[in-house]
């Protein structure tokens, strides 16, 4: 299990760099990526959010086989948007509607290095464009309007609040 960094955290904000090297480590990271969603019960993390600078992060939606992306890049989105109720591993218990493309294409590299082209609808296409986000320091609520932005943080801090002094009372 990877810790899970949460909003406040610089790394979260940050721009990360490429992958360079193909190996061992970065199929380790990914698996432990993977295992660390599904112990979170979430269906999408990216390398920031364990605190990995790099560009890469993992999809798993229940019933389905999980996915890396490496490297990637959205290089077609659809005209069509949808509203759907979103929430974030790094922002946890706090949930809003965010407007996003239907559909995506997107190019990246598998964990061997190898380029792939995925197109993308439905709740896939939501997590990709969630997940590909974070490697640019853009989280979910980056895509509400300030007042909305505002409700959702205040809402996490108060949460946390409850969940710090809950832990400190054991």
């Amino acid at each position: 299990m990877l810790d899970i960094y949460t909003l406040g955290e610089d790394i979260l904000r940050d721009e990360c760099s490429d992958v360079k090297e193909f190996g061992d480590e970065i199929k380790m990271l990914s698996d432990a990526m993977i295992d660390t969603l599904d112990e979170a019960d979430g269906v999408g993390l990216a390398g920031p959010q364990v605190g990995v600078p790099e560009k890469i992060f993992v999809v798993h939606i229940r019933g389905e086989e999980p996915m890396v992306f490496i490297n990637p890049m959205i290089t077609e989105t659809s005209i069509e948007t949808g509203v759907y109720e979103e929430g974030c591993l790094s922002i946890p218990g706090v949930y809003h509607d965010v407007v996003r493309p239907l559909a995506v294409t997107i190019q990246a590299q598998d964990v061997k290095g190898k380029v792939f082209t995925l197109k993308a609808d439905g709740l896939l296409a939501r997590v990709i464009q969630h997940e590909n986000d974070h490697l640019h320091g853009k989280l979910y609520i980056d895509h509400l309007d300030e007042k909305e932005r505002e409700k959702v943080v205040k809402a996490y801090e108060k949460k946390n609040r409850i969940r710090r002094r809950t832990k400190a009372r054991v």
